[in-house]
């Protein structure tokens, strides 16, 4: 703590400046005839390729930049943003591509473009610099650093002038004060080598439900229960805490929790952060009401809120939870599914230069394309002064379909067939426009949280189609990602898989292959998660904590190893690697496993109560190891019918087994007894066996 304070007292004598507000700037140069070209050209990120004919020297992250800047005696400048970030195109069109102000950054600084969704393990570091430096982070993010890369200052978007000034006054204290800013240097290099680090903790690893409560307890005064979601502006979707509250509210029977879960749910789905015409979420809301998004879509959010509808329907039984689900899918089978049935990444927020402009609609073209519909429309997408913004309306609505029909005297099901029609006939005109920016880029962490998205869904809904895009993620995994030794790829495109796994996509994609295990019960996946958790535990395992570091063993390229540990728009990678070692440890019965899993918790349970937002994982994580942990097997012939009528009941703390033959899964020895049937277990202890999913809830309901 005491470097911590030195740093931020240090840093607020260095600081130069600090990150002021802009204009909005949505103007874009023409760049049909490229007058400069730079290292970016020969990358194959979508966001690198942006910058490639900037009149900036920029050069990918690699030694040749590094070097070049200690051949030079050079400041190096790391930008980093992505494809879809609207204050990164901004800082490129007022900075980047002037070529006054490329100039001084060519003359002064070696330049390194970095996209933070190839590269997470940069932004991580030089994020944690610029939020010890500025007590803030976001993106663009751009850090300086000295040639050996230990960074001397940052910030995040800076208008042009500022931009010129901070360019010429870092020049100038490299040039005549070198000590001092290396003596800086090192001393902010200790700093974020220091923060996120866990110490092991050594005392009895005993959890209690308790410990829950009360984080659950301070979190409930940050909720808004008239809106939805937490009681400020701006609002992200973090499904992960959805998930977790929602799983909490039906294990402690807490009905109040429950209705902020449902009315977050059904706030969202109405507001216009979700498509009303398209289906699928953009990354945030701009203001409380769910109203105005920021425009792009990513595909994490999205696969983690189909998970989260589908099992919000398999609770309800709402037909508003199954319409999200569906055409949230459909959205990503047709815009976000490339040739090699793998995910894109996202789309941007702008189009034609603005932010939304994409998504948005004017009264005239809607009273052109609707006709006589348009009355009932307006009144049913709010094209009034609620959906009204910057001249244009955002579709969005106030009421389910079996209200809005019964004010407008007319049937349900009349109402849904309108609907389709108009979306339909929306969707259509929509294609006409100019589309926003794709990231073309398939990564594996974010494909794996996809392709478990579709399952989960299946499992709630049967759909095949749900399976068949899952499995073509295990082929495209099996072929293109996944080495012979467990060793995962990051990235993919163009046919071309690079970058060397981090944590997340080993830890997303061993959740990924339980999932399919449990909704297939084929062994072999069980074996692929089993290969690459002992691959994770080799390469990233730390010893001393029994946490594990964000990159591989095998990477030596950054001045800090980072932790991934709390939870946000993702969950972090160590929360999912714990619960993946609990429920790998309970299907193999194999304590070491789980003792791991204990560890881990036991190192953050001290800190669940201080924020319940970023340890939603670590708290599902937590009510698994207080509460029964159902140990669910099925077998027969009718497993799978069995099972599918089990996973028709929300039963949040389970884990699935079984199969048609004889398995050398310790749980399910002896429980092949010729005919389809059921075993509910908790610690191995189980309870007498059924043949139907009726009796067996029952039993699950009295543990």
């Amino acid at each position: 703590m005491a470097a911590k304070n030195f740093i931020l007292t240090t840093c607020m004598l260095f600081l130069i400046s600090s990150c002021a507000e802009s204009q909005k700037n949505n103007n874009k140069v023409n760049k049909e005839d490229f007058k400069h070209t730079n290292d970016l050209i020969n990358e194959s990120s979508p966001y690198l390729l942006q910058h490639a004919h900037n009149p900036v020297d920029w050069m990918p992250w690699g030694d040749a930049a590094f070097e070049k800047a200690k051949k030079e005696d050079k400041l190096v400048l790391i930008s980093v943003g992505y494809s879809s970030c609207h204050w990164c195109h901004v800082m490129e069109y007022e900075s980047f591509e002037n070529e006054g102000v490329a100039n001084i950054m060519n003359d002064y600084f070696v330049c390194i473009k970095v996209d933070r969704e190839e590269r997470p393990d940069v932004d991580q570091v030089y994020m944690n610099a610029v939020q010890l430096m500025t007590g803030q982070g976001g993106w663009p993010l751009n850090c300086f650093t000295l040639p050996d890369g230990r960074p001397i200052y940052g910030g995040t978007y800076f208008p042009k002038d500022k931009w010129v000034d901070i360019l010429e006054q870092l020049h100038d204290s490299y040039t005549n004060n070198k000590s001092k800013v290396e003596e800086y240097a090192q001393k902010l290099t200790e700093g974020i080598q220091s923060t996120e680090l866990i110490t092991a903790k050594e005392e009895n690893k005993q959890f209690e439900v308790e410990r829950i409560d009360d984080m659950v307890e301070k979190w409930k005064s940050l909720m808004d229960n008239f809106k939805g979601g937490p009681n400020r502006a701006p609002k992200f979707p973090l499904p992960n805490n959805y998930e977790f509250l929602m799983k909490y509210a039906y294990l402690m029977q807490d009905s109040a929790l429950m209705a902020h879960v449902d009315l977050t749910l059904e706030k969202m789905a109405f507001g216009g952060i979700y498509d009303q015409i398209g289906g699928g979420f953009a990354r945030y809301s701009t203001d409380v009401e769910w109203k105005v998004p920021h425009f792009e879509k990513m595909l994490y959010d999205n696969a983690q809120l189909v998970s989260l509808y589908a099992q919000a329907y398999q609770r309800t039984k709402r037909p508003l939870y199954k319409h999200v689900v569906y055409q949230t899918l459909e959205w990503v089978k047709r815009e976000m599914t490339n040739k090699s049935e793998a995910f894109y990444s996202a789309l941007d927020a702008d189009s034609e230069g603005e932010e939304g402009k994409y998504y948005v609609w004017s009264k005239s073209e809607l009273k052109t394309i609707l006709g006589t519909d348009y009355e009932w429309v307006k009144a049913f997408y709010n094209v009034n002064m609620k959906g009204e913004w910057e001249g244009n309306y955002i579709l969005l609505r106030s009421s389910s379909l079996k209200d809005f029909a019964s004010e407008n005297e007319m049937s349900e099901d009349e109402l849904i067939q309108k609907v389709q029609k108009v979306n339909a006939l929306l969707l259509a005109e929509r294609a006409k426009r100019v589309r926003p920016g794709l990231d073309d880029k398939s990564l594996t962490s974010w494909n794996c949280m996809m392709a478990k998205g579709y399952l989960e869904a299946y499992e709630v809904f049967q759909e095949p189609s749900f399976l068949e895009a899952a499995l073509d993620i295990e082929k495209w995994m099996s072929s293109k990602q996944m080495k012979k030794n467990g060793q995962l790829w990051h990235t993919f495109k163009d046919g071309k898989s690079t970058i060397n796994g981090f944590l997340e996509d080993y830890a997303f994609a061993i959740d990924f292959y339980l999932k399919l295990y449990e909704v297939t019960f084929d062994e072999s996946y069980l074996a692929k998660a089993n290969k690459l958790t002992e691959y994770t535990v080799e390469h990233f395992e730390d010893p001393q904590s029994g946490m594990y570091f964000f990159t591989s063993n095998l990477e030596n390229d950054l001045v800090a190893r980072k932790m991934d540990v709390t939870d946000n728009v993702i969950p972090g990678s160590n929360s999912v690697m714990a619960r993946n070692f609990w429920k790998l440890g309970t299907l193999y019965d194999n304590q070491e496993l789980k003792d791991k899993s204990s560890q881990m918790l036991a190192n953050v349970y001290d800190t669940l109560t201080s924020y319940g937002s970023a340890y939603s994982n670590w708290g599902q994580l937590c009510l698994e190891m207080t509460l029964p942990y159902y140990e669910v097997a099925v077998t027969g012939e009718k497993c799978k019918d069995i099972a599918a009528d089990i996973n028709s009941y929300y039963l949040p703390n389970k884990v699935m087994m079984g199969g048609i033959n004889k398995s050398e899964l310790p749980l399910l020895e002896g429980k092949f007894v010729g005919e389809t049937t059921v075993f509910v277990c908790v610690d191995k202890a189980c309870q007498m066996p059924v043949d139907n999913a009726k009796d067996a809830i029952e039993q699950m309901k009295k543990f």
